[in-house]
């Protein structure tokens, strides 16, 4: 058995080396269709790759705020729920906003094995300097717990997170507000809240451009001082938690919220749209790279084909020697594969070449040099393989089935 299977290899493989040229352009089809799958899902998947860790690194992994999904229904409302009573002009109940027994929910969240728990409180202040005014979103931040639940001080331009700890009236800015209103690192700037209150801050830290996940108009601050600020004292209305495994969030930021009330949002439901176009992304850029594949296996069925009807003469004294229908189709099949087998490699080394290229390349975005992320995981490699062999394969076997129906006999007589 193993002496005939080396036979039909050495026939297979004196058919590849009579017809060099087909041979070559079957093999380079494969090699540039693998290489430049390979290029372009290193591509895509490592800027998606890239794009989710920032995702999910940008921000806790869970943020608890002291919304509610469904308001709780007023007084009037759970005093007579089913009768046909319409009520007018009553005053309708205020809610105290800020998370009730907040303490509870920090422990419940801190017990999690891994988790890291920051409370947070956000509101809004106007900032004003020589008669120009300017929004700004204030979030109370106790510094060394937000460093551990985000990657708000890699996104720094200057100053550090632990200068809030130092500072008196400390705030950090992003660079966009930070130019419009002419401030720079040191500089004072006056803060009116909502309730009146005004104080003085002054800028210890600016955020780089082109952060959008942490807000062009948020500045951080204190948490104390900005509870003092805002006029709230001993109150948070955020709470960001971060997890040993991101992505058991939804579970987890699930359970809370059944468990507390409050709104529980995890990064895939913050980031969901997002999420969303990265898959039809995945669709449109897998069904552009098998395509690329498919075609690429077109050349294996031309060099297969060519070569049942160039060597029909040579079929039939094959078949007249012994050699059964099932051993010419196994003949013509080693070829097809031997062709995709020697493509892929090739491929490889195109990919690997191109893969380094675009990795090389340099550019500046908000003032950095950044590189293109590119993904060089086996994963991609034989997935590439995978599929060409398969194509390959199919596409030797549809002719290779037509030296299966040559007659020896008219062959011999030279009828056809």
């Amino acid at each position: 058995m193993i002496g005939r299977l080396f036979l039909l290899l050495h026939i297979a493989s004196r058919h590849l080396l009579m017809r060099q040229r087909q041979t070559l352009v079957a093999t380079s089809g494969v090699a540039v269709g693998v290489g430049f799958f390979l290029a372009v899902s290193a591509l895509m998947v490592g800027s998606q790759a890239d794009f989710v860790r920032q995702l999910i690194d940008v921000a806790p992994h869970i943020i608890i705020s002291d919304e509610l999904r469904s308001p709780a229904p007023q007084p009037g409302r759970r005093a007579f729920p089913d009768g046909a009573v319409v009520l007018h002009g009553y005053k309708v109940r205020n809610e105290v906003r800020g998370i009730k027994d907040w303490q509870a929910v920090m422990a419940s969240a801190a017990a999690i094995p891994g988790a890291v728990v920051s409370p947070s409180l956000s509101g809004a202040v106007t900032l004003r300097l020589g008669g120009r005014e300017e929004p700004l979103g204030v979030i109370g931040i106790d510094p060394a717990l937000e460093s551990r639940v985000s990657t708000i001080s890699d996104k720094l331009r200057a100053g550090h997170l632990d200068d809030l700890e130092r500072v008196q009236g400390g705030v950090i800015i992003g660079e966009e507000l930070a130019s419009r209103l002419g401030l720079n690192m040191g500089d004072i700037v006056g803060a009116t809240a909502a309730s009146g209150t005004t104080r003085s801050l002054r800028i210890v830290g600016l955020v780089k451009k082109g952060n959008s996940q942490l807000g062009s108009s948020n500045g951080y601050m204190l948490l104390r001082e900005a509870q003092s600020l805002l006029g709230r004292p001993f109150i948070i209305n955020r709470i960001g938690i971060k997890l040993s495994d991101p992505y058991t969030a939804q579970d987890v930021a699930r359970t809370l919220e059944q468990r507390y009330g409050y709104k529980a949002e995890s990064w895939q439901e913050r980031s969901s749209d997002f999420l969303s176009l990265l898959v039809t992304r995945n669709i449109i850029m897998y069904t552009v790279v098998s395509a690329i594949l498919l075609v690429a296996s077109f050349g294996i069925y031309t060099a297969v084909s060519n070569s049942v009807a160039d060597k029909r003469r040579d079929i039939a004294i094959l078949r007249s020697m012994g050699f059964s229908e099932a051993d010419l189709q196994i003949v013509f099949v080693i070829e097809g594969l031997a062709l995709a087998v020697i493509g892929v490699l090739l491929g490889w080394l195109l990919g690997y070449a191109l893969m380094s290229i675009l990795g090389s390349l340099r550019f500046s975005i908000g003032g950095e040099e950044q590189s293109i992320p590119i993904d060089r995981s086996p994963r991609q490699y034989l997935i590439a393989a995978a599929a060409s062999l398969l194509a390959g394969g199919v596409a030797a076997w549809l002719p290779a089935r037509k030296s299966a129906k040559v007659d020896p006999v008219d062959i011999l007589r030279g009828a056809m």
